[in-house]
């Protein structure tokens, strides 16, 4: 069952009690708590124990007039942003009207007044403030499941990794030492048992390695994206050194990023393009960034099988694949991890591909911006030509 959310408070501050007194008879059947202060000192006294959704502040009051209170409210962080509304019969003048403004008032209304002009204005910022606190328990609701979500998905995978291990390994263990007694289809159905399990040991790893993108505290500092580029494609030739791939990497490119996700999400990518060029006798994979709008996009090309971008839609969800296991094996889950440290990040990740013509894989990292003078300078490069590694095979 979901809490009651609290009713609105209102803040009533007036030297006079008959204002006061007024104020409460003309608000007493709206669905709010009501507070009242006889002077500011009062009201910001008030303000120290309870969450107001409006105040309504009189302006000529002794020692603090409502003036100087607005300017104390707008300077204290819990009520910083509070709506308030001043009434007054006295300062009724343009220029005390424009001052109310200057103060921060939401609004301001000149006594005398008709009823229906206070009452509209107080269940305009009401039902605000109701909403605002029905997304605010929204949000909390769906941080709590997702946390859960989380635990369960990490709590789940780690648990099957243990009778994976078993099956992988007595299958082994069937296939060393009693492989006289068994034929050929035997040992094939032993293989594919060792095959399945295998695959489901590297969807659990990769499920583990998302549940703890999600967890994993941002710590951000400056990463050279280049140089860590490098050492990818680097362990990717050692691999395979006799493929023949025209690697490219653009100089001196850094972002500020968290350094463990950012060399998580880049191995996906450049991964996936080495893997998915694997079928051509001779490729390009080029990492590079570009200027879109003022915008530093980065991105991974590569000259592979491509994708139909009428799935395109499908790329960056978890077990979404668009190509048969057979010929390029994968969990499926590594774009959806790429996704999900670029958007917390607070970037965006997209792709753009033709069927056996290559794809090109963009995000941005708009963390803190890098400095502005070496942010421009990279923009000026129409394509980044200028590169720091070519590991042409």
């Amino acid at each position: 069952m979901k809490p009651l959310l609290q009713k609105p408070k209102i803040l009533m501050v007036d030297d006079k009690p008959a204002n006061l007194l007024a104020l409460r008879r003309l608000l007493q059947d709206m669905p709010v708590e009501l507070f009242e202060a006889s002077s500011g000192n009062d009201a910001l006294k008030l303000t120290l124990h309870h969450d107001f959704a409006l105040a309504l502040l009189d302006i000529q009051m002794p020692e603090m007039d409502g003036y100087e209170l607005a300017e104390l409210l707008r300077q204290e962080e819990k009520t910083a942003h509070m709506p308030f509304i001043f009434i007054s019969a006295i300062y009724t003048e343009h220029i005390n009207i424009f001052h109310g403004y200057e103060k921060g008032a939401f609004s301001y209304i000149v006594k005398p007044f008709e009823p229906e002009i206070l009452l509209n204005k107080v269940k305009l910022f009401i039902d605000m403030y109701q909403h605002e606190q029905e997304l605010r328990q929204r949000t909390l609701e769906l941080m709590q499941i997702n946390a859960e979500l989380e635990a369960f998905s990490y709590s789940v995978s780690h648990d099957l990794r243990t009778p994976l291990r078993a099956i992988d390994g007595f299958s082994q263990a069937l296939l060393e030492d009693y492989n006289d007694r068994l034929d050929d289809t035997g040992r094939d159905y032993l293989a594919r048992v060792r095959g399945g399990a295998q695959r489901m040991g590297m969807l659990i790893d990769d499920l583990l390695k998302l549940s703890r993108v999600s967890r994993t505290e941002l710590k951000i500092q400056e990463v050279d994206l280049s140089e860590l580029a490098s050492t990818i494609l680097n362990e990717l030739r050692e691999d395979e050194p006799k493929r023949c791939v025209d690697i490219r990497i653009a100089a001196g490119l850094k972002a500020p990023c968290d350094p463990q996700l950012i060399q998580i999400a880049l191995r996906n990518l450049l991964g996936n393009a080495w893997k998915y060029s694997s079928t051509r006798e001779q490729t390009h994979i080029e990492f590079g960034m570009r200027a879109e709008n003022g915008e530093a996009v980065f991105f991974v090309l590569d000259q592979g099988v491509g994708f139909d971008m009428n799935y395109a839609g499908k790329l960056f969800g978890a077990f979404q694949r668009l190509h048969d296991q057979t010929e390029f094996p994968g969990t499926g889950i590594g774009l959806a991890t790429v996704k999900r440290i670029v958007s917390r990040h607070g970037g965006r990740v997209w792709a753009d591909s033709e069927v056996d013509k290559g794809s090109v894989f963009y995000f941005t990292l708009p963390v803190n911006p890098p400095q502005q003078a070496s942010l421009e300078q990279a923009l000026q490069r129409e394509s980044p030509h200028e590169y720091q590694t070519d590991l042409a095979g």
